[in-house]
């Protein structure tokens, strides 16, 4: 990196996360290369980055899995900030998980002390995860790529998060209350409120998702091409979006919205549940125009998710000239030998990159010459631990 450093991950500490009783860590610029036998922690530590970026994990929506077995709180801390800034002058986030005699869980976040919610943390620490599971990402279930596009989103826009979460709480409710007019428990003119309230939500995040695929296609055409000019002949990779909702000439998003909660209102009651909106809209990755999910082999299907995660980075750079952490979950033996040189040209120019892998012998042997190597072990107890190479 050329000019002023760039703030990175400087430290970790967590207290009864998943397998690690006890995590204390600190980190340098470059790539950190996590490496262990499966099921030792190694994803367990990026989970814990992942819950200080982003305010939730990115394996589970059951927060109460996060503390560890036979205890009642766990608790991740980390520094964010550049080597030259004194320690009291790095940001601290702290996220906090409680067990609840429900069996649920309670979160605390902090940001330098004070609380903030999940949807305000976006761009205290932003990072690019790119896991095994999103090699599905083309042709695996729509949540995938629409909780890959409402991510990249909230960490771009503040207000994104927040009409993202209004949107969530008002189709929770309204679900419920449409379950109760099935049962006849509650009348249809109580849907008014909620209905108003889930089109302008829905309104703004389907607009935003637009903006974001709009700023988005360049990037993504540019990866795509840089990985893969041998299917320049094919066409450009782009993601378009599908909703259930379209609009019909000289009408609005909104209005487009309200007039499809209209056409299935009877529908919805009978199956107690919201049946249009942005929670129900997809994406589709196009090479050319085409469809990819219904002619592209594996290897196509990898170069464009490659290409996708690359464009993120690339997004998310131009925000204010700051790189995004990459976290990288064990997908070097996903790639081929191309992808993989190329993947590791990226990771040396980033101010810092974490990257587990089951073996060190795995990974390229420039990376392994930059990188700064941290080996997870389990004990016989089922703990995790983290010990810096030598």
């Amino acid at each position: 990196m050329t000019g002023r450093e760039v703030p990175i991950l400087r430290g970790l500490s967590a207290r009864d996360l998943r397998g690690y009783a006890v995590l204390d860590a600190v980190f340098e610029s470059g790539p950190q290369l996590v490496w262990g036998p499966n099921a030792a922690g190694k994803t367990s530590l990026l989970e814990a980055i992942v819950l200080l970026a982003w305010g939730r994990s990115h394996r589970t929506s059951t927060e109460a899995e996060l503390v560890r077995w036979g205890c009642e709180l766990a608790r991740v801390e980390a520094r964010v900030g550049r080597s030259d800034e004194p320690p009291d002058q790095r940001d601290a986030v702290e996220v906090a998980v409680v067990r609840t005699g429900s069996g649920g869980a309670r979160k605390r976040i902090r940001v330098n002390g004070v609380a903030r919610r999940a949807a305000s943390l976006h761009g205290v620490l932003r990072t690019v995860l790119f896991a095994p599971e999103d090699m599905l990402l083309v042709a695996g279930s729509p949540s995938l790529r629409r909780d890959a596009l409402d991510t990249l989103a909230s960490q771009r826009s503040p207000v994104y998060a927040r009409d993202l979460a209004l949107y969530a709480r008002t189709l929770q409710q309204r679900n419920g209350l449409l379950r109760r007019i099935r049962e006849e428990q509650a009348s249809r003119d109580e849907l008014r409120f909620w209905d108003a309230t889930l089109v302008e939500a829905g309104a703004a995040v389907r607009d935003e998702r637009h903006r974001l695929l709009a700023d988005l296609a360049g990037p993504l055409a540019a990866a795509h091409a840089e990985i893969a000019p041998d299917e320049a002949a094919a066409g450009v990779l782009a993601v378009a979006y599908a909703t259930n909702a379209p609009q019909h000439p000289n009408e609005s998003v909104r209005e487009a919205l309200a007039r499809r909660l209209a056409e299935t209102a009877d529908k919805e009651v009978w199956n107690g549940s919201t049946l249009v909106g942005p929670h129900r809209d997809d994406l589709v990755f196009e090479l050319g125009g085409r469809a990819l999910a219904s002619f592209a082999s594996r290897g196509q299907q990898r170069t464009a998710i490659l290409a996708f995660k690359l464009a993120e980075l690339d997004l998310l750079t131009t925000l204010d000239g700051r790189p995004p952490l990459l976290l990288l979950d064990d997908v070097f033996s996903e790639l081929d030998p191309d992808r993989r040189a190329h993947l590791v040209r990226r990771i040396t120019g980033l101010p810092q990159t974490f990257v587990t892998t089951t073996t060190l012998d795995d990974l390229d042997p420039a990376l392994r010459s930059l990188g700064t190597a941290w080996e997870v072990r389990a004990a016989a107890d089922g703990t995790s631990s983290l010990e810096r190479g030598r």
